[in-house]
């Protein structure tokens, strides 16, 4: 099976729902299958050990999930257009691997989500891409082919997925755009993940 790792934050659940609708898309794909983790609050407790399964949502990402995965989705909401401190505190941690190189060559993509049309999402999407790189894997977006990315008027971006949620307080509510496309980003890095990994394979 060829596993994507889908790791995000998610502060009022818009995030998560964008990663829940990417993980479809990733098992629409024959032979892959998708994995959700999140990542704790930065707190002052963040120095300390925390428990592996939080009390809702997905349990928390570790670095062997990292290390297994052959493709990566990040997700996070917008911050002054720059990913959350979680999710940057959790890829801070990521050196050990940086070193042995267990993410090169593999796909990663990318979710995000914000208050307003205009609230940094694609810089965020980009300040997500910015630390894989350096780990050498190979950045996935949305093509221009797929039409939704054209008639969106709410979330969506070459860069990846995204929501637009407005300020009032609600639950997450995708538009039909904004789902066609998070299931799109993941069939895409899917099948990317599973045909590096079978060319990868033919090479030993």
């Amino acid at each position: 099976m060829t596993e994507v790792l889908i790791v995000y934050y998610s502060r009022h659940g818009a995030t998560a729902e964008l990663a829940r609708h990417a993980a479809r898309g990733v098992e629409s794909v024959a032979g892959c299958t998708a994995k959700v983790r999140s990542v704790p609050p930065v707190s002052a407790e963040s120095e300390r050990p925390v428990k592996a399964v939080p009390d809702t949502g997905a349990p928390y990402a570790t670095l062997d999930d990292l290390k297994r995965c052959d493709g990566l989705l990040l997700g996070s909401p917008t911050r002054f257009g720059t990913m959350a401190a979680p999710l940057k505190y959790f890829i801070d941690s990521t050196s050990s691997i940086w070193l042995d190189g267990s993410l090169a060559g593999k796909p990663a993509g990318f979710l995000s989500a914000s208050q307003t049309m205009h609230g940094g999402q694609e810089s965020t999407l980009l300040s997500m891409a910015l630390p894989l790189i350096h780990h050498g894997m190979v950045i996935v977006g949305i093509p221009f082919t797929e039409r939704a990315l054209n008639q969106t008027r709410s979330g969506g971006t070459p860069y990846g997925a995204t929501h637009v949620s407005g300020t009032a307080p609600q639950p997450a509510t995708l538009t039909e755009d904004e789902i066609t496309l998070a299931r799109a980003l993941g069939k895409r890095l899917a099948e990317i993940a599973s045909d590096l990994k079978t060319g990868r394979a033919a090479r030993k």
